[in-house]
């Protein structure tokens, strides 16, 4: 007969902010571990704001809301991709007055509102001892305040931009880097076809990551990055070169999302902005492609060159984790099961030079992670430069060191 360990406290967890392959494998990793080892599981859905909209009230139907975690359902979803507790850019600190919930209107009438002792209360009624945020810096900035509150928490980092400060690994990264080389292969075809420039716009706000380890990798001719505004003239410069030095006649440019012209801002679909104070980027592949079109006949010799165009976007984002997607989230979920069974919290947990650990939560907050340009980034050819391979981490310019 199977020995049922003692009840030791109730464990919630959430994903916030963008889906990225690797979130269900990581789920799958905090609820097996934490039942085997007597805790209760409980998801919260749609990130911070299944905590916000949940009504205390046990004849309410709160199942959009949380959902208790068995092994049956989290096998089910455990190798595939996105998230099946959803998610959302909630912030419960900073909740307009527009979305603060309508059973708590009458309560909360600021045009900016802090739900956060809502939150506290539903963890309580709950019964949630420790939460495990799975997100980005914004969903872990909040994870921070509730740090800071009293309330036990241990995150883990995720975002295909890998731009959590404290690791050299957020869950997502190794997909998207792999399903961007795998499409720009893809398209190159085309290009080579049509003698083309290919102009591929990619994830990265802050952090040119996700578009110079492709380009490391030979995706890519050349890149443009948030950390280093572009001139574009030097650009369709060298994307002339490479495109007449290649038998094929194409060349390749990988731009970040927050990629600027020199003397120029970031481009933004909507000046509307999320929960975080960001508006929505895009659109910077599409200036870059018309102006290197139009630039294009100077630097050869009075003929211009077609461009083709494309956003790389959710393709990237959707579908299964790859291997490292799939080890490094059961890896980071049993981490934090260890840091609870310890009587740790107040942590992130981290991947640093290739070994796991965890940092104080409060890094998310504290400082940026972006490129070295310094160190990794040829700011007169566009694109990344390394010397010394020895003792670097796997993605090789992902460490803060």
């Amino acid at each position: 007969m199977t020995h049922s360990p003692t009840y030791k406290g109730t464990i919630g967890i959430l994903t916030g902010g963008g889906d990225v392959p690797g979130l269900n494998p990581a789920i799958r990793a905090v609820t097996i571990r934490a039942l085997r080892e007597g805790y209760k599981v409980i998801g919260i859905r749609r990130g911070w704001k299944g905590l916000i909209e949940l009504v205390r009230d046990h004849d309410y139907d709160n199942h959009e809301n949380f959902q208790a975690l068995t092994e049956e359902v989290v096998n089910r979803a455990g190798r595939t991709g996105g998230t099946f507790l959803h998610s959302s850019r909630t912030r419960p600190s900073h909740v307009k007055a527009a979305d603060v919930p309508t059973h708590l209107q009458d309560k909360y009438t600021e045009a900016m509102n802090d739900l956060t002792p809502e939150v506290l209360t539903n963890l309580e009624w709950l019964g949630i001892d420790t939460m495990i945020p799975i997100g980005g810096d914004d969903t872990l900035s909040y994870g921070v305040h509730l740090a800071k509150k009293g309330f036990k928490v241990v995150a883990i980092p995720k975002t295909m931009d890998n731009d959590v400060p404290g690791t050299d690994y957020c869950i997502g990264f190794s997909t998207c880097v792999s399903r961007t080389i795998a499409l720009t292969n893809t398209l190159r075809t085309s290009a080579g076809s049509h003698e083309r420039f290919l102009v591929l716009e990619v994830f990265g706000r802050y952090a040119g990551f996700t578009a110079m380890l492709p380009t490391m990798a030979g995706a890519a001719n050349r890149c443009v990055i948030p950390e280093h505004k572009f001139d574009i003239d030097r650009l369709t410069e060298l994307l002339v070169y490479d495109r007449n030095h290649n038998p094929s006649k194409y060349s390749i440019v990988l731009v970040s999302e927050g990629a600027m012209f020199a003397g120029g801002e970031m481009i933004f679909t909507s000046q509307t902005t999320d929960a975080y104070g960001h508006k929505k980027l895009g659109g910077i592949g599409d200036l870059v492609s018309q102006e290197l079109q139009s630039r294009s006949a100077q630097f050869n010799q009075g003929k211009g060159i077609n461009v083709i165009n494309q956003r790389l976007g959710y393709l990237v984002r959707g579908g299964d984790p790859d291997a490292i997607d799939s080890i490094v989230p059961m890896a980071y979920g049993n981490l934090a099961l260890d840091l609870i069974l310890g009587g740790m919290h107040g942590r992130l947990v981290v991947l640093k030079n290739g070994r796991y650990d965890d940092v104080p939560i409060e890094v998310v907050t504290s400082t940026k992670k972006v490129v070295d340009v310094g160190k990794f980034y040829d700011i007169e050819r566009y694109r990344p430069h390394y010397r010394k391979f020895a003792m670097r981490p796997l993605f090789i310019m992902t460490s803060e060191l």
